[in-house]
């Protein structure tokens, strides 16, 4: 019975973990934390970088294999929140997969930024509400 409670934690605990895509980071020059009231522009592809500003880190989000919940929209949310978790108020899309015959998931290599300037006056991507 023991080995059985063992095994049904295992399974448990690898089914929760398994199902969120797999986010790698690299941060080379955090800020100090910002605030929810601070804007946060979301920059896909296509938007330029603003000049003058100062890179804070990476992330990579990429398919775990059993991903749910990785659409484009959900993994800009959470870019946007380690964005103000390390200070930085520009998230910079520079590679992005979209789902394909190998993946049901968005896989994207982001850029995180501090910008002096004002953001929201910027060209970017608005999250859609569900």
């Amino acid at each position: 019975m023991k080995n059985f409670t063992r095994l049904l934690f295992i399974i448990t605990v690898i089914g929760i973990t398994s199902c969120s895509p797999k986010i790698t980071s690299n941060f080379t020059n955090r800020q100090p934390e910002l605030t929810v009231d601070d804007k946060i522009a979301l920059l896909d592809i296509e938007h330029t970088l603003p000049e003058n500003t100062v890179k804070v880190g990476e992330l990579r989000f990429q398919d775990s294999g059993f991903s749910t919940d990785c659409s484009f929209n959900s993994l800009m949310a959470q870019a946007r929140d380690e964005a103000r978790e390390n200070g930085a108020n520009i998230v910079k899309v520079v590679d992005k997969k979209k789902p394909d015959l190998w993946s049901s998931c968005y896989r994207l290599r982001i850029e995180l930024y501090k910008y002096n300037g004002e953001v929201s006056a910027l060209p970017q991507y608005k999250l859609q509400l569900d």
